[in-house]
């Protein structure tokens, strides 16, 4: 088990503080979607017999993000420092071969994951692919039992409750990525597609996490931040909860059924939330410099 750094009362962390490292990998990820992108603009996106470029270009997006995130919230997680470098490099190692070999493979024709055309040492690179999935599963669930272990008094703690909640879904985004794994593919049923519980659950590492944030930003109102923070997460992590049943039973998402409308109204719930999360932000940004200069002025 990873062992835990004990926080001081004062603030002393902040987003992406120390991770340069992870930062390069991730905006690497956007790099190498941008040039597919322009890659896209002048050739057709399928390269036979089972390339598909634009899977790469969505993919190195989904894992630049990803790791953006990670880099955003790895401060907060109270790691000793042993813990944090070694976590920093396997994930740094993890994110570059993924790169690697879903380019690669894409541009040569290929299923980087389940080639059925491929050779030999295809067939390794996508073993070694689906082992370096399950090491991220592996990585993202120990810092999702880590960011639980921490104790109060939390240093930022409207922050490290939506950093909790993002966890959650990104246990069923990695419950989802098994669930591929097995099914050596992304459909189910008749028009399930695995692949959207997965992608919008690791969003939860951005919507949850800049909802905890911008309500940790504003001052005082403590019942009514804490209110918006566990309506929004919880409208969230229902709505995931509701596309993974809905995807299990083989049905599209994008139907106009009772689940999928249901989905619709409880993301418009979190969608209410940060609206009024980002005014409130907005309002303390206006007024702190309002407040230190009535302070100067009394003193």
């Amino acid at each position: 088990m990873l062992k835990t750094r004990d926080f001081d009362h004062q603030s002393t962390e902040y987003l992406f503080k120390g991770e340069r490292y992870l930062i390069i990998t991730g905006v690497l990820g956007f790099v190498l979607a941008a040039g597919i992108a322009i890659y896209l603009c002048f050739h057709d996106p399928i390269i036979l017999p089972e390339g598909n470029v634009r899977n790469a270009f969505s993919f190195n997006a989904a894992i630049g993000i990803f790791i953006l995130s990670i880099a955003a919230i790895l401060p907060f997680a109270g790691l000793r420092n042993q813990n944090r470098k070694l976590m920093r490099r396997l994930l740094i190692t993890a994110s570059l071969y993924s790169y690697g070999v879903e380019t690669i493979q894409n541009f040569r024709g290929l299923n980087p994951r389940f080639s059925q055309y491929g050779t030999v040492s295809d067939s390794i690179s996508g073993m070694l692919f689906a082992l370096v999935s399950l090491l991220l599963i592996i990585l993202t669930c120990l810092m999702m039992l880590q960011f639980f272990r921490i104790k109060p008094p939390f240093e930022r703690p409207l922050l490290i409750l939506g950093i909790r909640y993002a966890f959650l879904s990104v246990f069923i985004a990695n419950l989802a990525g098994i669930w591929m794994i097995l099914l050596q593919g992304r459909y189910t049923g008749d028009a399930g597609n695995i692949i959207i519980l997965h992608g919008i659950s690791f969003h939860a590492l951005q919507t949850l996490v800049l909802l905890g944030w911008l309500l940790d930003r504003v001052q005082g109102k403590t019942t009514m931040k804490k209110v918006l923070l566990h309506s929004g997460s919880i409208a969230w992590m229902l709505s995931i909860i509701i596309i993974g049943i809905h995807t299990a039973f083989g049905h599209s998402v994008f139907e106009l059924t009772l689940l999928p409308i249901l989905t619709g109204i409880l993301l418009l719930i979190w969608l209410a939330a940060m609206i009024i999360a980002f005014m409130l932000f907005l309002g303390e940004t206006r007024t702190s410099p309002l407040q230190v200069n009535q302070k100067i002025i009394q003193k």
